[in-house]
């Protein structure tokens, strides 16, 4: 069992169901499993938004590329500064976020909601193990805060 990805939830008549958490990157990027655990939808934290300001261009993958963790997948880019996105696992793009193209600010008014970036196929849901949890992630952006 994937302890660190997952947890273990017992519902009306026993049925056993994964509930995967969202997991966050030390470059502030997020990812959030579909209950199956083979869709992971990708996108940049609350604190990674604020840092950036307000958001005026975002550049998506285009879907069907493969990707390995750690690559490359896009950028978004503020009146402030530019940021690359990467990919916190390694997979295929299925799907991009169109509405960014569009009204890239979307990421400002919620990041972790339908400002997400992409839709990726995991390739090996382990590599979810070396993510941070909220909690951990929240010590983490709050040590990059005092810097």
């Amino acid at each position: 069992m994937l302890e660190s990805a997952e947890k273990s939830v017992y519902g009306p008549k026993c049925l056993y169901v994964r509930i995967f958490e969202k997991k966050y990157t030390e470059e502030h990027e997020w990812i959030e499993l579909s209950p199956d655990g083979k869709i992971g939808t990708i996108g940049i934290t609350n604190y990674a938004s604020k840092a950036l300001g307000d958001v005026v261009y975002v550049e998506l993958p285009s879907t069907d590329l493969k990707v390995t963790k750690g690559d490359t997948i896009g950028a978004v880019e503020s009146v402030k500064s530019a940021s690359d996105i990467m990919t916190p696992v390694s997979g295929t793009i299925t799907e991009t976020n169109g509405l960014l193209e569009e009204k890239p600010a979307t990421i400002n008014k919620g990041p972790e909601a339908e400002g997400w970036l992409a839709k990726i196929q995991v390739e090996d849901v382990k590599e979810m193990d070396g993510l941070m949890s909220k909690s951990e992630y929240d010590k983490h952006a709050e040590g990059e805060g005092e810097e």
